[in-house]
């Protein structure tokens, strides 16, 4: 890779756009226009073998072609697997998926992807995807912040998490968050400063958090006239000097 790191996250809503068509090949065309290192993918449908509305990643990767990818199944939806998505350029050395379900609310993950940036280090990333709930967010924070996901003592690169928090106001979740990492102040890149629903977004749910060790180079909030329409959210595009 080099020594800038493109990083994007985007909640694709099934593919589905804010016209009503679930259109995988759309997304995929916005995520050539990102043309991103490592992209977060929040809400996939991934059918093995299934047309391209079902098998998503798979699809998306396939259309692409730069990249490897990994998926973490959060539950079952539409007759298959659906959840998280990480794709990478350069080569994912481990993947898992943590449990952050909350009771008998809907059930919720963050995916970890190790990835390969120079000789001896990897960059550890995590793609959130946190429920509606208030108090299911508080718990889903503590959770994702404790010893056997982000401050796991086997974690030697840095780390970036990305995601859907579905938090718009400075919540436990983006407090406790902003304890431990770095964030990103929208009004220091961009007027526009929200992400959801699409094309008149009045909600910001899409976040960035990132360790002190990285060196945020730019950032913006991807508004082409497909992004627009594509999906529900708004992607999100940082750069990183490593």
């Amino acid at each position: 890779m080099s020594r800038i790191l493109r990083v994007a996250t985007y909640n694709i809503h099934k593919c589905r756009g804010l016209d009503g068509r679930v259109l995988p090949a759309r997304i995929s065309d916005v995520l050539e226009e990102i043309d991103a290192d490592v992209i977060g993918l929040q809400e996939v449908m991934s059918v093995a073998g299934g047309k391209p509305e079902q098998d998503q990643i798979q699809y998306i990767a396939d259309r692409l072609q730069t990249y490897n990818w990994c998926f973490g199944e959060n539950r079952i939806h539409g007759g298959g697997p659906y959840g998280n998505a990480i794709l990478a350029r350069s080569t994912i050395g481990y993947y898992c998926n943590y449990d952050l379900t909350w009771k008998k609310r809907e059930r919720r993950g963050c995916l970890r992807a190790d990835i390969p940036i120079r000789a001896g280090c990897r960059l550890h990333v995590f793609n959130v995807h946190l429920g509606t709930g208030f108090v299911e967010r508080r718990h889903q924070a503590r959770r994702l912040l404790s010893e056997d996901v982000l401050h796991r003592e086997d974690l030697r690169g840095p780390r970036i998490i990305i995601g859907d928090f579905n938090e718009w106001t400075r919540g436990l979740a983006s407090r406790l968050m902003a304890e431990s990492f770095e964030s990103i102040d929208l009004k220091l890149f961009s007027r526009v400063r929200r992400t959801y629903p699409g094309i008149f977004p009045v909600l910001h749910l899409d976040h960035f958090y990132f360790d002190k060790s990285l060196r945020l180079e730019s950032f913006n909030i991807h508004r082409s006239r497909k992004a627009l329409a594509a999906s529900d959210h708004l992607p999100l595009v940082a750069e990183f000097q490593m």
